[in-house]
């Protein structure tokens, strides 16, 4: 089996495929690939890529963005994210602000130095 490092493996691929809309006998259109979809926002986003440098291999990203919007909208990623979050393995764990830190070179980080006062190079 062969592991591609964006994509979803096939257990968590078979958790959320009846989550998705589109799929066969959902109210509405049949989507081509969601699968394929799938993978591509986890591309876009693990890779830190804007949706324009998204692969040709994923359609044209136009389309991928607005049905990105949309699913977001109705909530589909939120049911997402909370079938995979119960994997024991879990690659989409969210990371706070206890373990990020600012480069001490970045714009902010600057702005908030406190400037050196005359009576402390005395």
């Amino acid at each position: 089996m062969t592991i591609r490092r964006y994509a979803l493996r096939d257990d968590q691929w078979n958790r959320i495929q009846d989550l998705l809309p589109g799929r066969k006998g959902y109210v509405g259109g049949t989507a081509k690939n969601n699968r394929l979809f799938v993978e591509a926002v986890l591309y876009r986003y693990r890779a830190g890529i804007s949706w324009r440098d998204l692969p040709e291999r994923f359609g044209d990203f136009r389309v991928v963005h607005l049905r990105h919007m949309r699913w977001a909208k109705r909530g589909v990623w939120q049911r997402i994210f909370e079938a995979l979050a119960e994997d024991e393995d879990n690659e989409y764990a969210a990371i706070d602000a206890t373990i990020v830190h600012a480069h001490l070179n970045s714009p902010k980080a600057r702005r908030e130095m406190p400037q050196p006062q005359p009576s402390d190079i005395a």
